[in-house]
C-alpha cells in the first residue's frame, strides 16, 4: 500500500498541490467516489490534473501517470507505482 503522507509530502516539496476526496453520496449510489486534483507550479504549463475513480488506487495511477508527462524529474514516482 502507498504511504499517502510521504507521497503528499514529496509532491508538495516539488510544487504540486494535491486535493484528495472521497464522496459518501457517490459511494452510496455506486458512482466513482474518489477524486484527486493536482495543480501548482510543479505541473509546468499544465494547469490541472484531475480524475474521478472507483478506487483510490485508480486515482493515484491516473494522476501519477499524467504527472510524469509534465516537465521535471519524476523518476522517484516509480516508488509509488
Amino acid at each position: 500500500m502507498v504511504d499517502i503522507e510521504l507521497l503528499m509530502d514529496q509532491l508538495g516539496r516539488v510544487g504540486v498541490t494535491v486535493l484528495l476526496k472521497v464522496d459518501h453520496k457517490r459511494m452510496q449510489t455506486g458512482r466513482k467516489p474518489w477524486t484527486m486534483v493536482m495543480s501548482g507550479p510543479g505541473l509546468g504549463e499544465r494547469e490541472l490534473i484531475r480524475t474521478d475513480a472507483s478506487t483510490l488506487q485508480n486515482c493515484l495511477k491516473y494522476c501519477l501517470r499524467e504527472l510524469r508527462t509534465c516537465p521535471g524529474e519524476w523518476e522517484w514516482l516509480e516508488l509509488y507505482s
